[in-house]
């Protein structure tokens, strides 16, 4: 944990790691890194959301809020396992190495992890077994649904569920029977697959922890309304009797955007949630504490108030502030778990209310130096012990693409230029050295975490960012090249981070 200590931290998303396999996985891949990270003198690694995806890729817009993203699991314990030849693997092989081609991984990967699930039970020795029985009861909740879901998903051509057929969409029970008994083995290789996700993800944690490193994780504050969430608890939402949404998400209109921002994801019905303790909620911070030491939650300013939009709006415009459940939601979970360390996003529009609300539970907020940076006055000695500082963030520009200029960019070329004169009078005034010095100045800010992305360790510019708000395509495919960080660049940062007076990682002293 990193309460009252000042640390560094790394933005590093699991897809983005080096791996043989078209992707990054949490074997392997996070096994190889997980020295590397702790070398550099990092004492957390960021992660974004884990969850299965689907069409765009995007982890901030799951099938689940529980199930983990199979694509992340790694090939090589499999075969080690007697799952899968390394002969086998070879269907992964021809993937890029650079970024992540999703289209046609997703197809092959899911092929060999169904074939790994098939030969499990005839496999598994009495200890996995048990291993796989404990996790099917620690999971019973919510894996019976996102199985039913997948499978349904499959058989009606991916489309959402509310476009399927009228007995599986609103779950009668003779019909789910049915298809418990007809698609019995391929329910089954979903809970396989997933308990591969979770044994593999305890693994990677324990590496992270005796490496002295903790794990943080992040939660989105919606659900998406395509989601085994959404599916199986309709009720926790304000939908109406055919499954739309009566409400849905965004932000309203600001000097950015006129129409505001539509996100689309149905809302909450707090005042069901609040009728049962929040017992969904607790469930799902539960599950999210079972595997992060402690997590980043998107969007907190919507808990006190949320911008809700009329469903069937184009835009945002006519959307209007109610009220979130503010301090009932967090007495119960912490009531239930005991005080959960949380960061919380807070960027954007922020009230007063929003600020007491996120001070009161102790909660660090977020200060982004890019945006920070756009103010001529913005000095960083000023900014709050409670705050996570970080250069970027996976929505930003890297930090050399962002001083460029090169990249998808909504600021002036006046407002840009003023930025890049505040960046240089605040550091050594060198553009060459430009984002080593503004992590110097997240290092040395009052903040107790400082948190990098791992493309700024690197110098990277905006080709190697990982998201552009909006964009339709072409995000979430960034990759770590395989040696990319050199013995000298991983000593060169943790004198960086020794020199600010950040704690290393226990494995270093």
């Amino acid at each position: 944990m990193t309460r009252g200590r000042r640390v560094a931290g790394v933005g590093l998303h699991i897809s983005s790691l080096p791996s043989a396999h078209g992707i990054g996985d949490i074997g392997d891949a996070a096994r190889d890194v997980i020295p590397e990270l702790a070398s550099m003198g990092f004492a957390v690694w960021q992660v974004l959301p884990c969850g299965p995806t689907a069409y765009g890729d995007s982890p901030y817009q799951p099938l689940s809020a529980f199930a983990g993203n199979e694509m992340l699991v790694g090939m090589s314990p499999l075969v080690r396992g007697g799952l899968l030849e390394q002969a086998e693997l070879d269907e992964l092989e021809d993937l890029p190495v650079a970024h992540v081609e999703y289209g046609e991984l997703i197809p092959r990967k899911r092929r060999l992890l169904d074939r790994a699930a098939g030969r499990f039970h005839d496999v598994a020795d009495r200890r996995t077994r048990a291993d796989y029985q404990a996790f099917l009861a620690r999971s019973a909740a919510w894996l019976d649904d996102y199985a039913l879901f997948r499978i349904l998903k499959t058989m009606h051509d991916e489309r959402p569920w509310v476009e399927w057929a009228s007995c599986y969409a609103r779950r009668d029970a003779a019909a789910l029977a049915q298809l418990r008994d007809d698609h019995a083995d391929a329910l089954e290789s979903v809970r396989i697959t997933q308990y591969f996700f979770d044994r593999q993800w305890r693994v990677m944690r324990q590496r992270a922890a005796r490496a002295g490193i903790a794990l943080m994780g992040d939660l989105p504050i919606y659900i998406a309304l395509d989601s085994a969430d959404a599916w199986a608890r309709p009720d926790l939402l304000r939908l109406d009797a055919e499954g739309r949404p009566t409400h849905v998400a965004g932000v309203p209109p600001d000097y950015f955007s006129a129409d505001g921002q539509l996100w689309g994801n149905p809302l909450y019905d707090w005042a069901r949630h609040a009728e049962d303790g929040f017992a969904w909620w607790i469930e799902r911070m539960r599950h999210t504490m079972a595997m992060c030491d402690l997590v980043r939650i998107d969007h907190f300013r919507g808990f006190e108030a949320y911008w809700s939009v009329p469903g069937g709006d184009d835009t945002a415009r006519n959307g209007q502030w109610e009220p979130g459940p503010g301090q009932a939601l967090f007495d119960a979970i912490n009531g239930a778990l005991g005080e959960v360390p949380i960061v919380a996003e807070d960027l954007g529009v922020i009230t007063p209310e929003v600020d007491a609300l996120r001070q009161y539970f102790g909660m660090p907020g977020m200060k982004v130096l890019q945006f920070e940076l756009a103010n001529p006055g913005f000095d960083p000695a000023t900014l709050a012990e409670d705050c996570a500082c970080y250069t970027g963030t996976h929505d930003n520009d890297t930090t050399r693409g962002w001083f460029d200029g090169t990249g998808a960019d909504t600021r002036s070329d006046a407002e840009r230029e003023a930025t890049r004169e505040n960046a240089l009078r605040l550091t050594e005034g060198q553009p060459e050295k430009i984002c080593d010095d503004v992590f110097r100045l997240a290092l040395h800010s009052g903040c107790r975490l400082a948190v990098a992305p791992m493309q700024d360790l690197l110098g990277l510019g905006s080709d190697a960012r990982m998201n552009v708000p909006g964009r339709t395509g072409g995000n979430w495919r960034w990759r770590l090249s395989p040696g990319a960080l050199t013995g000298d660049r991983r000593l060169a940062v943790r004198a960086m981070i020794r020199t600010a007076g950040r704690e290393l990682p226990d494995s270093l002293h």
